[in-house]
């Protein structure tokens, strides 16, 4: 079982459209609705693989309830944590060429009550758990050393934590010894406050990340792959994707793949990938199942190509 803990979850709506014209009324070619945040996420790729998964989340008012309703339907196991505020509803509006536009509500801010509330279900419910996965930003009420502190709790548990935020969250977080953090290209540039150009500019920050506290590194290059820093060595793996339907949930459908399939090493690695590039290639933020993923076209080495410049490179 993989449990995942999503601090400010929402329920996302997506409208696709023509094109965006500030100031008209613009009609919807087509609408849907999901339970979204990063921790919700990983938990729908992981059902989607027929894995049990437990999605630790708090939940308020009428939204709350609908992101309860629609994970039920996808198979997941809601713990909820019942909160005054109401969970946040964001907007995504899809454009024909591609373009994505995105309004995301800042959430409930949470209470000294409803925080050690939510930190008493994911010890609850962690008992058994192979991996517990934290995801997210932080809603209002929690300060950046809440992932700190879960994680503290969690291996004081004997569980493994993996950890996808970013910022003071994750900064603060790794002090405590994730068993594996995974930031994309941005946020590993931030993390290090400087610019990467290449494979090997990534590589030296997952070493550095590494040094900092976490005990592996997955980090996702978008387009040109991902790079794995633990402690028995460095990989670098990739696959080829024809076209780009969707990224919306591409890296926490890569993240549930690395831990469905162990969460440490080589194979792990491949696993993330190939999850990662399917994903993509779906609509929306659709997770892929075992018929869309495509292992052998990934290719994995320890032989990391520090040289080979990065297609989108962050400054």
């Amino acid at each position: 079982m993989i449990l995942t803990v999503t601090p400010n979850p929402s329920l996302d709506r997506t409208y696709e459209v023509p094109a965006l014209e500030r100031g008209e009324v613009i009609r919807a070619s087509g609408e849907r609705m999901d339970p979204g945040g990063k921790g919700v996420n990983v938990s729908r790729a992981v059902a989607a693989a027929g894995r049990r998964t437990v999605a630790v989340l708090p939940l308020g008012g009428a939204p709350g309830a609908l992101v309860a309703e629609l994970l039920d339907a996808q198979g997941i196991e809601v713990a909820p944590v019942p909160v005054a505020g109401a969970t946040r509803s964001n907007i995504a509006l899809a454009e024909s060429d591609g373009v994505l536009t995105k309004i995301n509500a800042p959430g409930p801010e949470l209470s000294a009550a409803e925080r050690e509330a939510l930190l008493a279900t994911v010890r609850e419910r962690s008992a058994g758990a192979a991996w517990i996965a934290c995801c997210g930003s932080l809603p209002r009420g929690l300060a950046p050393s809440w992932y700190a502190e879960v994680v503290a709790r969690a291996h004081d548990g004997g569980a493994r934590i993996a950890l996808d935020t970013s910022g003071p969250a994750l900064l603060d977080a790794l002090r405590a010894r994730p068993d594996v953090v995974k930031p994309n290209a941005e946020e590993l540039s931030a993390a290090v406050n400087r610019p990467l150009a290449t494979v090997g500019d990534a590589l030296k920050a997952a070493e550095e990340l590494r040094a900092m506290g976490a005990r592996a590194v997955l980090a996702s290059l978008g387009a040109d792959g991902q790079v794995l820093v633990a402690e028995g060595g460095a990989w670098f793996a990739s696959a080829p994707v024809t076209a780009v339907r969707s990224n919306v949930g591409a890296g926490d459908s890569s993240l549930a793949g690395f831990l469905i399939a162990g969460g440490t090493g080589p194979a792990a690695l491949a696993s993330a990938v190939a999850h990662g590039a399917a994903a993509v290639q779906l609509p929306g933020s659709v997770m892929p199942s075992p018929a869309d993923l495509d292992p052998g076209a990934v290719t994995v080495t320890g032989d990391v190509p520090t040289g080979r410049a990065l297609r989108e490179p962050v400054s």
